[in-house]
């Protein structure tokens, strides 16, 4: 990192309407530094990059690039100062390749025509320089990759631009940890180029190892700037949401009932020979490396995927589960991985997306009783603390963390006995996170069987009681949570 100001905010207000979203915000990011930017969901962050992206044009203030005043009013704007902004949420198309979305709008051709033997063997000499071991195929259909491979190319396409401020909005949320440590060399080695990057993550230890410097961002203001090594992880907290937060993965009392769900055998394509049980009132957590099929498990228990073979008893009874109305009749409700694809309808309301699992129940032949709807709304909105304006305000409207509420809120008007949770805490902030760890102890404590799937190592071994890894579609090993080290979880995970 050099002392040279690379890009310079000064006094960036933005305002919707009434709302003000950013008040008055100074940064600094130099020429090859990492800079942190911290804050809740809603703190103002999404703004402030979408300004530099040139999505929104803030309504007062400076940037300066180079020391030298710039107006960002549209994308190409960005483009040409050299700003390449990864959302958290991807920009793919679908239904082209790998090699085509990185090299989307650069593709090489000779004589006016593609050259797509050339456009194939940079993608793979990109994809093997990052160390990006997931993605097999520059060939593949991206619609037909998960969330985490699709995470990979946006980031992928972005670095193959020679980018000099380089943003990244959550870049590691699907990532496993050899995938993260992989991007986390790649960008060390943009920095020693003299690369500046602004990185947003809710997890604070990557900040810790990665960054530099962090401004904290709280309600559209900025709370300071320090050096990454002034400041721990509690003094950071503190700064974010003002005020301290308790035991960061609160593990509920481990009282195990009867057991709720038996699997014996289950297989498919991706699916092999699990077998597993599960207690009432206890956590079983998967931990696992993306890409090992622990989403595919969730999805079969379900009944989204087809089985092969293998047999789901609830309750000691056999359960056929062709599809997800059969797991919601036998007790069963999943909260995915993406939410904003698979768990929400994102063109509604709240209230439709908080009521749409019940409307067998406020629609009676064709006359809808709005009555019982707005009261399974307001139940669910007071239960999860889903802090909204109006119960028919866009569901994109809402942070990432309230979102992820609705989700897990819509299915407990009449609770599963059983459920299964794919990346709980993905893509939302820390104190958002507590909330959520609160509603898992809660439901736990009641009774509730769950599954706790997730790519955070820290969190999947301290909020699970008992813990599966899982590692090829296959259960390795079963452990009870406490009685095994992070060190010990990764060698099983990594081994030959």
């Amino acid at each position: 990192m050099t002392d040279a100001a690379l890009l310079t905010l000064r006094g960036i207000e933005k305002r919707f309407g009434g709302v003000i979203a950013l008040g008055g915000v100074d940064f600094e990011l130099r020429a090859g530094e990492i800079h942190a930017l911290l804050g809740e969901n809603g703190a103002g962050k999404s703004t402030l990059i979408k300004i530099l992206g040139g999505i929104h044009r803030p309504d007062s203030g400076s940037i300066f690039v180079d020391g030298r005043a710039v107006e960002i009013e549209e994308v190409t704007d960005a483009d040409k100062l050299g700003i390449r902004l990864i959302h958290q949420e991807l920009s793919l198309a679908p239904n082209l390749s790998v090699a085509e979305n990185i090299f989307l709008g650069r593709e090489p051709g000779r004589f006016g025509l593609l050259d797509h033997r050339q456009l194939l063997a940079n993608a793979q000499a990109l994809i093997a320089d990052m160390g990006l071991l997931e993605i097999s195929s520059v060939e593949a259909r991206v619609a037909d990759l998960s969330v985490a491979q699709q995470q990979l190319v946006e980031i992928a396409r972005a670095l193959s631009t020679r980018a000099r401020i380089l943003i990244l909005d959550e870049p590691t949320a699907s990532l496993s940890e050899a995938e993260t440590e992989a991007l986390f060399v790649k960008l060390r080695g943009l920095c020693s180029q003299g690369v500046g990057i602004i990185y947003i993550s809710h997890r604070l230890e990557e900040i810790q190892r990665l960054a530099h410097r962090i401004t904290v961002l709280r309600d559209g203001h900025s709370v300071g700037t320090q050096a990454t090594a002034e400041l721990n992880q509690n003094e950071l907290i503190r700064l974010m949401v003002g005020r301290d937060l308790k035991a960061h993965y609160p593990r509920p009392p481990w009282k195990p009932g009867a057991i709720a769900l038996t699997v014996r055998n289950l297989r498919n394509a991706q699916v092999r020979d699990v077998s597993f049980e599960l207690r009432y009132g206890e956590i079983l957590g998967f931990a696992g490396l993306v890409g090992g099929g622990r989403t595919e498990l969730a999805r079969a228990l379900f009944g989204i995927d087809p089985l092969h073979g293998g047999e789901i008893l609830v309750d000691g009874k056999s359960a056929t589960l062709r599809c997800p109305s059969d797991a919601l009749t036998a007790g069963l409700a999943l909260v995915p991985e993406d939410r904003k694809r698979h768990g929400l309808v994102m063109t509604g309301s709240v209230a439709f997306n908080l009521a749409l699992p019940w409307t067998h129940e406020w629609i009676r032949g064709c006359v809808p009783n709005l009555q019982h709807r707005s009261g399974i709304v307001s139940r669910a909105v007071q239960s999860f603390g889903i802090k909204i304006s109006d119960p028919e305000q866009p569901i994109g409207s809402l942070s990432g963390g309230n979102q992820q509420k609705v989700v897990v809120g819509k299915w407990m008007e009449r609770p599963p006995r059983i459920l299964i949770l794919d990346e709980p805490t993905r893509g939302v902030d820390v104190g958002a996170r507590e909330e959520m760890f609160t509603i898992i102890h809660r439901m736990v404590q009641r009774g509730m069987a769950v599954i706790l799937i997730s790519s955070d190592l820290p969190e999947v071994m301290n909020l699970s009681h008992r813990l599966a890894i899982y590692r090829d579609g296959r259960i390795v090993r079963e452990v009870v949570a406490q009685e095994i080290t992070a060190e010990e979880v990764m060698a099983e995970l990594t081994r030959n």
